[in-house]
């Protein structure tokens, strides 16, 4: 969330403390995190690339970036090797098939669209779906497609669901298009800078979105069946809201950026989800019967090339979570560089230039069986 009111309360709740804490939530101590530099393959960081995803991808991670990012990053997914945080390629370019181009949505998703969040297919490996968030900026639709998808239930031109395919020639070819339909009765409303953030998938194909906010400015989580039939239609996907508890907040800007799935012994599963805002992450329930826990977290960046005062790695004053990726037992996360407050993490001078440069970093953790009791 990048608005004028979230930078304020982000910095409200950054500097001052004044962030409100959910009411029948677990409160668990605060867990250090280390993080390791993104770099490209000849060392120099990641140049801007405004990180809104990770996933798991053949045993390492796959990003990606939105609307703001540097054009170098822009409709492409990229590879990183989890064991070094480099940038082991290779780089998946994103071009639209011939029925996208003939499409209703063509002329945004071809133009440097807002991607924010990446699945791979459970079934397949081969193929991904991404969905958009921001299109105010966008060029209108004619006049029969506004009217054709005038009832998304939120903002005005609706999300945008995204089948991507692997090419041989290591390009990701969008195939399908599905636009995103909430109930009227839902409350979502018109926030196309709030919208849908996270995707995951359980062990049923059952995909799961995570809201930004809504209405009552309350994260919420949605699902729907993602079967065999899905992709004949290119009508309006309805998304039915999750029986999952996520925590409720009074005050302040408290979204949900980034999700994976997680299997925990003898349990239907959970959902594993960053507030980048709070520098948490929350440990959601998707059976609903246990409330949400918050895990907090103190963000450490790597420091390279020691000097006094400065070994080793350094605390973060902000992170900004938006990408978690599950591998086996162990959980990894990305951040999206949050352009108004990155600066403030500066302290030591090895790593002024990377927070300049709105550098990302790797962090990782092993899974806690204590997060899901």
């Amino acid at each position: 969330m990048k608005s004028k009111v979230a930078l304020i309360i982000g910095i409200c709740v950054l500097f001052f403390g004044c962030a409100e804490e959910p009411s029948q939530v677990k409160k668990e101590q605060r867990l250090r995190v280390n993080g390791q530099w993104v770099t490209e393959p000849g060392g120099q960081p990641m140049f801007n690339p405004q990180t809104s995803a990770l996933v798991n991808w053949r045993g390492g991670l796959l990003t990606l970036s939105d609307r703001s990012a540097d054009a170098s990053h822009r409709l492409k997914l990229r590879a990183i090797d989890p064991n070094t945080s480099v940038l082991s390629g290779p780089d998946l370019l994103m071009r639209p098939s011939e029925q996208v181009q003939n499409s209703c949505f063509a002329e945004y998703v071809s133009n440097n669209p807002d991607l924010e969040a990446l699945v791979v297919d459970p079934d397949d490996d081969k193929v991904f779906y991404i969905v958009t968030e921001d299109a105010s900026y966008a060029a209108p639709m004619t006049a029969a497609c506004q009217q054709q998808y005038a009832n998304s239930g939120a903002t005005l031109y609706p999300s945008l669901l995204i089948r991507l395919a692997l090419q041989s020639d290591d390009t990701v070819m969008m195939t399908h298009i599905r636009p995103i339909q909430f109930s009227t009765t839902k409350q979502i409303g018109n926030f196309p800078n709030d919208g849908i953030e996270a995707l995951a998938f359980d062990q049923n194909r059952t995909l799961y979105l995570g809201l930004e906010k809504d209405s009552n400015n309350q994260a919420r989580i949605f699902s729907l069946q993602m079967d065999s039939d899905f992709w004949q239609s290119s009508d309006f996907a309805l998304v039915k809201e999750s029986v999952a508890k996520l925590p409720k907040f009074d005050k302040g800007q408290h979204p949900i950026n980034g999700m994976d799935f997680y299997q925990s012994k003898n349990t239907q599963g959970f959902l594993l989800m960053a507030a980048r805002n709070d520098e948490s992450l929350w440990i959601v329930d998707l059976s609903g019967e246990k409330d949400a826990q918050i895990i907090a977290f103190d963000f450490y960046a790597e420091i390279k090339g020691n000097s006094p005062g400065c070994e080793d790695y350094e605390l973060m004053k902000n992170a900004s979570i938006e990408g978690v990726a599950v591998i086996d037992n162990t959980l990894w996360l990305i951040n999206d560089p949050w352009k108004a407050v990155y600066t403030t993490n500066i302290q030591c001078r090895q790593n002024e230039q990377n927070y300049r440069s709105f550098s990302p970093l790797l962090f990782s953790l092993p899974i806690q069986a204590e997060w899901f009791e």
